[in-house]
């Protein structure tokens, strides 16, 4: 029988990852599940809310299911936060996962059924959709400096070939497709690959520690999009809302180009 384990790092706003949390358990039967929440040392009091939601019985575990909260004392980052589950981990494959995703079927148990059935394919994504139904155009190639400031000034339309590029649009999309970024808001990994490669790079804070996992990744085997299987993915993009993520965005950035190569 095969093993399964997620991570959803928090930092603020419990409730939306109970929810996540509470999707993820209700959902995936088929293989047993150790859940792990991770708490980036948030202000709001979010550990010990999500303490007290675990005692009073808000994530109940089903059979072969294990729930577990870990509490960092400072906010390293996403990739680091992920982390945290490295040495812990005893599961053949292992799902990342954010606070704002929600289950509506089995995906994690369909993706490790087929990722049995592909065994060169190391890393993995389903397809994301919005709440409200419409597919999410997500990053599928190496990132592109161009694409990325189309995505951050989507009025300058000379550039937008970079971006169509960069999602692969045009392409067909509802067949499962090699691609070189695999986003971290909702990804597989075998254990095993996770483990070998380190996990995430903690010399980023946040953003495109997704992009640079992926290409580590690449150098064990193929990545592919998964369409077949699907989750909701919030997607609040902080980057385009506010300027201290927008700065963290170009520092991570310049730190990817500078390991991997500046690509335009």
């Amino acid at each position: 029988m095969l093993t399964l384990s997620a991570c959803i790092v928090v930092y603020n706003g419990c409730d939306e990852a109970l929810k996540a949390a509470a999707s993820v358990l209700q959902h995936t039967q088929k293989y047993p599940l150790t859940l792990y929440l991770v708490d980036n040392a948030s202000p709001d009091g979010s550990a010990a809310q999500l303490q007290q939601a675990l005692d009073a019985g808000a994530l109940p575990a089903g059979q072969g299911q294990a729930v577990r909260l870990l509490c960092r004392q400072t906010n390293g980052g996403f990739g680091t936060g992920h982390n945290m589950v490295l040495p812990l981990l005893e599961s053949q494959y292992h799902f990342i996962l954010n606070p704002d995703i929600l289950l509506e079927s089995d995906v994690l148990s369909g993706m490790a059924d087929y990722a049995q059935e592909h065994p060169e394919v190391v890393m993995a994504r389903p397809g994301l959709r919005y709440p409200d139904g419409r597919v999410q155009e997500l990053p599928l190639r190496k990132c592109s400096l161009l694409a990325l400031v189309y995505r951050q000034l989507p009025f300058l339309k000379c550039i937008k070939p970079f971006n169509d590029r960069y999602v692969m649009a045009g392409q067909d999309l509802s067949v499962p497709t090699d691609i070189e970024f695999c986003t971290g808001s909702f990804s597989m990994l075998r254990t095993e690959v996770f483990r070998a490669i380190g996990g995430f790079d903690e010399g980023y804070f946040m953003y495109v520690e997704d992009a640079d996992l992926t290409q580590k990744a690449l150098q064990k085997g193929r990545v592919q999009l998964w369409p077949q299987f699907t989750a909701v993915h919030a997607w609040h993009r902080a980057p385009h809302s506010s300027l201290r993520p927008f700065v963290l965005q170009m520092k991570s950035m310049a730190r990817y180009f500078a390991k991997w190569g500046l690509q335009f």
